[in-house]
């Protein structure tokens, strides 16, 4: 199974609503659970840069993530870098959103 990885830095004042952005992405997703989408997003310690991996697709054609890309080079301040990545193992229990 192959997925991206990507990864990039904010500006620092855009930090705040570029994981807002992602926040509504993941809120639409867990309507319309788009299926065979693997999809994870992580902000780094240095509060301005970003991951995330997504495997599958159906991922671009949510509204939100629509909203998250529209303005999406205004909030940047390094990259993106787009990296293919094998997976090798995954696992999750009992998964829960970080703010839910």
């Amino acid at each position: 199974m192959t997925a991206a990885v990507i990864r990039y830095q904010t500006r620092p004042e855009a930090a705040d609503r570029n994981q807002h952005l992602i926040e509504n992405v993941f809120a639409e997703l867990a309507s319309t659970a788009p299926p065979g989408l693997h999809y994870s997003s992580f902000r780094l310690a240095d509060g301005v840069t970003f991951v995330h991996v997504v495997d599958g697709e159906g991922l671009s054609g949510l509204a939100a993530f629509q909203e998250f890309q529209r303005e999406f080079g205004d909030r940047l301040a390094v990259g993106p870098a787009r990296d293919a990545a094998t997976l090798i193992g995954s696992y999750s229990a009992g998964v829960v959103p970080a703010n839910g």
